[in-house]
């Protein structure tokens, strides 16, 4: 398995253009967001707790966050269940409401990373592999966090290997 620093490296490799993060910052959560509520309404389990298809995702996906890096794997944990009861109140909708936002919000997500992926001049990172996908939201969180000033040495070892960010 790799670590997450040649996640994140292989990730950002495809990710240099400042303006391309920025629109990721968007583009992400809102993809994020329309897939939990898309996959809030398949029922797993209904006895003796209700559990979704997305509460199956979120922890499988946080699991996987969690042995690349027990603090990013447990801020991502706190994002994506947060993430999870906003999306509550859009499940409860009407199947047409419901299915109006989800796939509105996962339509202007994936504008806002075609937007950004052209500002890079880059195609996508999952068009080479898939695992893109699932690093995307973690890439968002690993940026974040080094624009506060955390995890320099991650900063340090992606600008190393995938080059400085540009403007």
């Amino acid at each position: 398995m790799k670590t997450l620093k040649q996640q994140l490296t292989n990730y950002a490799l495809y990710h240099r253009s400042k303006r391309n993060i920025y629109t990721h910052f968007i583009g992400i959560p809102l993809i994020v967001f329309a897939i939990t509520c898309l996959l809030q309404r398949v029922t797993l389990i209904s006895e003796p707790a209700v559990i979704s298809l997305a509460t199956m995702v979120i922890v499988l996906t946080c699991l996987y966050y969690l042995m690349l890096s027990l603090s990013m794997g447990l801020i991502m944990a706190v994002c994506l269940s947060l993430l999870s009861i906003a999306a509550e109140p859009v499940v409860s909708l009407s199947t047409e409401l419901w299915l109006a936002v989800s796939i509105g919000s996962f339509v202007v997500g994936w504008v806002f990373q075609f937007i950004g992926h052209y500002f890079e001049g880059k195609k996508p990172a999952f068009v080479d592999d898939l695992i893109g996908l699932v690093i995307g939201p973690l890439f968002v969180l690993a940026e974040f966090l080094i624009m506060l000033g955390f995890y320099k040495d991650i900063a340090d070892h992606i600008e190393q290997h995938a080059g400085p960010n540009k403007a």
